[in-house]
Formats: structure tokens, C-alpha cells, sequence
């Protein structure tokens, strides 16, 4: 299970800070930042099974970053 978060992250070394915090309170996720994207993604995987959102949020904002859940955008099959 992947989940994507809309995140505040300014710059890659505040990204690798909190990739370490994530994969040490998470050990069953892998995690990456895209900031090259607009909306600074940072992407979860869950080898184990689905990812707790709102922990990772919980975290992230603990760690003074803002993140929320990247909405799932289904594609209307008529356009």
C-alpha cells in the first residue's frame, strides 16, 4: 500500500531529516520526498500493509512539518 502526502518541506536535507524520523519510528515503510514536484510529495510504502496516515501526519507534525493526504482523483471513464 502506498499513501502520498501534500507536504511543506522546504529544501532536501529538512527531507532527509524526516525520512530518517519516519523510517525509525515506521520500520515496516519506505518513504521518499519529490520537491521538485509542486506540492513537495513525499510518498509511503507499506511492505506490511496499509500506511497509518495519520500517524505519519502526527509525526511529520510533531516534527514542526505540515502534511496531509494527496486526495485520490478518480478519472470520469466518459471523458
Amino acid at each position: 500500500m502506498v499513501e502520498v502526502f501534500i507536504t511543506d518541506v522546504k529544501d532536501h536535507r529538512e527531507a532527509q531529516l524526516l525520512l530518517e524520523q519516519i523510517h525509525a519510528a515506521f520500520t515496516g515503510y519506505e518513504a521518499n520526498f519529490d520537491l521538485e514536484d509542486c506540492d513537495r510529495i513525499l510518498r509511503v510504502l507499506s511492505i506490511t500493509g496499509r500506511v497509518e496516515s495519520h500517524r505519519v501526519i502526527g509525526l511529520l507534525k510533531k516534527l514542526g512539518c505540515h502534511a496531509e493526504v494527496l486526495p485520490d482523483i478518480i478519472a470520469d471513464p466518459r471523458i
